[in-house]
């Protein structure tokens, strides 16, 4: 994924003495765009556990969703790593009951042929495709001990679906049908949750109130022309079959 910002969010060589902008102390976001308000209080609580594996360059990108999805989730934490392995995290060492999600691939297991469960966790990778792919390979082994790979069945065929996407281009997706993490965990809490509906519709109220706020900050960038040829293919097969 990639991103434009806008060119008051980082001073120029010739403004080296800018005043540093101020960051809400509760969010940890930019004061400006502030989602405190936003955000579910208490946080919301799930029997599954969440565990988001971010990428290093990812932990680092302003419009990361990880840490809205923290502070949304009671039981949602994150963790800093390029693959997992035992000694990195406590609770996957004892080898819970767990899902990890990540498309295209012929093995994973559809969520929708999952039921609510209670004591599971379910982890997600927070990364470029590119490197979230690196991550998956690199971690499986230690994976398979105890956890099954599953997908949200995303059509790489459709014009989109991710609200980045949809509502504003703020970062570029490999394929549309993409989604972000939060955006992921949601559609999968919906499935593993036995409110998930209610869940999911808060997580994406977030996330719709980050995008909203952020667009007044940010350069959109262009869909990429790949993305876009799908698009009128798809448009002009369906005036066709109309």
């Amino acid at each position: 994924m990639e991103v434009e910002a806008a060119e008051a969010d980082f001073p120029s060589p010739e403004e080296p003495h800018r005043q540093r902008r101020s960051i809400c102390s509760n969010c940890d976001r930019p004061s400006r765009v502030c989602l405190c308000h936003a955000l579910p209080l208490p946080p919301i609580q799930t029997t599954t556990q969440i565990l988001i594996i971010q990428h290093p360059h990812e932990a680092r990108h302003k419009l990361s969703t990880t840490p809205i999805l923290t502070k949304s989730l009671l039981r949602a934490s994150s963790l800093t790593a390029r693959r997992l392995r035992r000694g990195l995290s406590p609770l996957l060492d004892r080898s819970p009951p767990a899902l990890y999600l990540f498309p295209s691939s012929a093995s994973a297991l559809h969520i929708s042929s999952l039921r609510p469960s209670s004591g599971l966790v379910l982890i997600a990778f927070d990364a470029t495709w590119q490197h979230a792919r690196e991550m998956v390979s690199a971690s499986e082994e230690f994976l398979s001990k105890f956890a099954t790979r599953v997908c949200l069945g995303i059509d790489e065929s459709s014009s989109g679906g991710s609200i980045y996407d949809s509502e504003l281009v703020l970062r570029k997706e490999p394929s549309a049908g993409c989604v972000s993490t939060m955006e992921a965990v949601a559609r999968a809490l919906r499935v593993l949750e036995p409110n998930g509906v209610e869940i999911e519709a808060r997580l994406v109220g977030v996330l719709r109130e980050m995008v909203r706020l952020q667009a007044g900050f940010l350069k959109p960038v262009k869909p990429r022309p790949k993305l876009l040829k799908k698009k009128e293919k798809n448009e002009g097969s369906d005036q066709v079959s109309s």
